[in-house]
């Protein structure tokens, strides 16, 4: 008896699927929802053919300038060509992606250049494959410096720092419909307000008297939210973490490389250092899974620096430091620093922010705010009366359960219009406020950023109603 061979895709297969056959495997194989959803914008329902730079070529020649930043990811662009050759030459080379049992240059190279850019002695550092993965492994680091006698960690309110079950639990605000088990002793505090951590760390004592708090973990600026904290605020939570010994961790995996104006938002606050920070996100260059957290001496060679515990750091086992992720983010950081990324952050912010000021002041009606720093700036629309209650008449039923749904839809309606009307790629945060973000690459030019002020100014000029009305109707009309 003979059994037939399945009938696999190649890779040329792939990329000679059309847009239909694209959903339908979506809807068979990936997650039927995701179609439905994605495709309310317009750019779910074209097949990309190549990015390049700040911009996405659609199949049929339709030039997309893409103004998401990758949510974070790709500062340097798409398909960088440095980045590119970088790549090339491990393959070409046939170098060894090189495990824990041979030690790898790239890991060597990579750790000593972090060690070299940032502060204090933020000297060691680990690299797993996602900013949620580094965010678990330095709380986890946390816990095991102070060799699970404390059992409290704080994060803020409106927080943002993975999806994983551990850093999900450590997420505040998150936009879940469904809470799932996490991690224990987890206190909150509101974001920037610095009396009441002090009063929740006044109140988590052990039966001894000493703090039960192992680890403090923020956001210096959030961008789900585009907060930021004030330099009173970490400087005072710099003085608290020292005097009760708690481990002071830094989340900058979305706001690293010089995406606000400083390579790492915290760095513009001289002598601020925490116990550990995060990154991930455009510290692959835009095409490696890559993470990191860099802890100080004190805490890591404390926790991990002996021969039981040497194994002990890893959040994923198998692959880690992997050579040609390593390579890619040498590459990225080289590049981040010697185009001196900050000071291009500093010159888009110069564009944008009196721009979208003027914008916010001539369609007063239609945005409530924006804040931003650097190429990272949300604008926050209106939720009037009027429109709070044409959204509810407009909304299926299940969807508008969500409470955050109609800010949603009005935000989604701005993005539809901007890439239907202006081939312009934007996107709103899924957490927090949901602002529509602000967040072009850093290798942007001048008169495009001057270019996306002037659709954004062209589609709020047609007012929210108008728009919410037509994003609608197109999402209808596409049900049948």
């Amino acid at each position: 008896m003979t059994t037939a061979q399945p009938e696999l895709f190649s890779v040329e297969d792939a990329e000679n699927l059309t847009t239909k056959q694209i959903h339908g495997l979506y809807r068979g194989h990936v997650n039927r929802s995701q179609v439905s959803l994605m495709t309310s914008f317009g750019f779910g329902r074209e097949r990309v053919e190549r990015a390049e730079g700040a911009y996405i070529y659609e199949h049929g020649g339709k030039r997309i300038l893409d103004f998401t930043g990758g949510v974070g990811v790709l500062s340097h662009g798409h398909n960088h060509p440095r980045i590119l050759a970088a790549r090339r030459r491990f393959q070409e080379q046939q170098r060894m992606e090189v495990h824990k049992t041979y030690f790898s240059p790239y890991v060597a190279a990579l750790g000593h250049n972090l060690a070299q850019l940032l502060p204090g002695d933020l000297n060691l550092s680990f690299f797993p494959n996602s900013g949620a993965e580094a965010v678990e492994g330095a709380v986890k680091l946390a816990y095991k410096y102070h060799g699970g006698r404390r059992t409290k960690v704080m994060r803020a309110d409106i927080s943002f720092h993975g999806k994983l079950l551990g850093s999900g639990s450590l997420t505040g605000q998150s936009q879940e419909t469904f809470r799932f088990p996490g991690i224990d002793g987890v206190l909150t505090f509101p974001y920037g307000d610095l009396e009441a951590v002090r009063r929740h760390v006044a109140e988590a004592r052990t039966a001894g008297g000493e703090s039960d708090v192992y680890a403090l973990l923020i956001e210096p600026l959030s961008a789900s939210t585009m907060n930021h904290c004030s330099e009173e605020f970490l400087r005072g939570l710099r003085d608290l973490c020292t005097r009760e010994s708690i481990v002071l961790i830094f989340d900058e995996i979305y706001t690293g490389w010089g995406k606000t104006g400083t390579l790492f938002y915290f760095m513009r606050h001289e002598g601020l250092v925490p116990d550990v920070v995060t990154t991930s996100k455009s510290f692959g260059g835009g095409k490696s899974s890559i993470s990191a957290y860099v802890a100080s001496e004190r805490i890591f060679r404390k926790a991990y620096d002996n021969m039981t515990d040497a194994l002990l750091q890893s959040t994923s086992t198998t692959y880690y430091g992997f050579g040609e992720e390593a390579a890619t983010a040498i590459e990225a950081v080289n590049i981040a620093v010697e185009d001196d990324y900050p000071a291009r952050a500093r010159a888009i912010d110069r564009i944008l922010a009196p721009g979208l000021e003027r914008i916010a002041k001539e369609h007063s009606d239609s945005v409530a705010e924006v804040r931003g720093t650097g190429a990272l700036h949300g604008v926050f629309l209106r939720e009037g009366p009027k429109l709070l209650e044409l959204a509810a008449k407009l909304a299926p039923g299940g969807l508008a359960r969500d409470p955050r749904f109609r800010t949603k839809l009005i935000t989604s309606s701005v993005v539809s219009a901007m890439y239907r009307d202006h081939g312009i790629y934007s996107y709103y945060t899924l957490n927090g406020s949901n602002p529509l973000m602000v967040a072009p690459p850093l290798i942007v030019e001048n008169h495009e950023v001057e270019h996306f002020l002037e659709c954004l100014d062209s589609t709020l000029a047609k007012g929210l109603p108008r728009l919410l009305t037509r994003f609608v109707q197109e999402k209808v009309a596409s049900l049948w």
